[in-house]
């Protein structure tokens, strides 16, 4: 057996949430595992349910159907990429190589690079070409549990004591929120649209915010979700199912459209009139998991209106904003959290996210 240190009342079994297919998530007992060198043991206090988790429920993420992306997930395995928790043992080096001690409230990014490849020599570890990420293979797996491993490339981070361990659990989808609108490159005055409202799109909206735009008009299906947008920030909301949303974008920017645009539905159907909202040499931010593909004029992006169209995956660099900023009080999350439930009620949990008319976030706690 590696060297470690830890407590000594950690239990030899555990339960455990195990992804065996489609909806059909079964809560087990596991043996706790022990942390290799470099490898972290961390006592789970809440994880998140993810728009990626409802997808590998519902089977999206099993089976995608066509022939440009293959299944992403490796069941049986613990999902769970959204958590946080307590160090409760160290494998050899491991507190010297994450700067951690025995007891210390942590929290690590969802992506597990392989530090070698061309992208993580170039810093760009996010898009490693050999990455894990916790809770969809079997060799990294997640925090639906009292008990998960960090591995010793794992990305881990403190998180004050100050705060509280629900709002630790979002440091995770705050800093995916970051990334995206640190790649819109949002000016002082600009026009701003953020198309969905979930857990996501409402972290975008504050942060939104706080880049002082001239107007930001935040669109979901769901009222209330758009009450909430109002709450974190927004200036103007519409409901697509009760307004021809382009023309009112139209009509608020004298025609032009919007500067920036980022999309958080998931919903391959919200693309093309996004297009149509942005004005010319505006900029698109796609951020969505989608379900399946979306069928677009690409005329719209090049000849008629030269966009700029990037992509924003995962939450590079900014795990340390997004902790400092909830620390803070500069983003507050906290009606965000509808849900706070055992992980014997996972069903009701996920059924919850996937139904969304009342819940937005959900949390697990083992």
């Amino acid at each position: 057996m590696a060297a470690m240190t830890g407590h000594t009342d950690i239990p030899e079994t555990m339960r455990a949430l195990i992804c065996h297919g489609v909806r059909d998530y079964r809560l087990e007992t596991r043996p706790v595992p022990t942390p290799g060198p470099g490898e972290i043991l961390v006592k789970v206090h809440d994880c998140g349910i993810c728009a990626s988790d409802i997808k590998c429920y519902g089977g999206a993420a099993l089976f995608w159907g066509d022939e440009f992306r293959d299944a992403y997930v490796e069941p049986p395995l613990i999902p769970g990429h959204e958590f946080t928790g307590r160090v409760a043992a160290l494998g050899e080096g491991a507190g010297e190589r994450h700067g951690v001690d025995l007891g210390d409230r942590v929290v690590a990014e969802q992506i597990v690079p392989c530090n070698a490849c061309r992208y993580c020599q170039r810093g760009l570890y996010w898009l490693c070409v050999k990455a894990q990420v916790f809770g969809f293979k079997k060799a990294v797996e997640g925090g639906m549990a009292e008990y998960m491993i960090f591995p010793a490339n794992s990305r881990v981070y403190r998180v004050p004591d100050t705060m509280s361990d629900k709002h630790a659990a979002l440091i995770e989808p705050l800093g995916c929120a970051l990334h995206a609108v640190e790649r819109g490159s949002i000016h002082l005055g600009d026009v701003v649209v953020q198309v969905g409202c979930g857990t996501l799109g409402l972290c975008m909206v504050a942060a939104e915010r706080l880049k002082n735009p001239g107007l930001l008009i935040a669109l979901d299906l769901i009222d209330s979700r758009l009450d909430l947008a109002r709450q974190f920030g927004a200036d103007v909301t519409f409901n697509p199912n009760h307004t021809d949303v382009v023309q009112e974008v139209l009509k608020l920017t004298d025609g032009y459209g919007c500067d920036v645009l980022i999309e958080a539905t998931g919903n391959p159907h919200a693309i093309e009139p996004s297009l149509h909202m942005i004005r010319k040499a505006g900029t698109f931010v796609e951020f969505s998991v989608m379900k399946g593909s979306s069928n677009v004029d690409w005329t719209i992006i090049g000849d008629g209106k030269e966009l700029d169209i990037l992509g924003a995956h995962l939450a590079p660099y900014t795990f340390p904003t997004s902790i400092d900023y909830l620390e803070r009080g500069l983003i507050s999350i906290e009606p965000i959290i509808t849900d706070v439930l055992p992980l014997e009620a996972h069903d009701r949990g996920f059924k919850a996210v996937e139904h969304p008319e009342t819940s937005i976030k959900v949390l697990l706690r083992p």
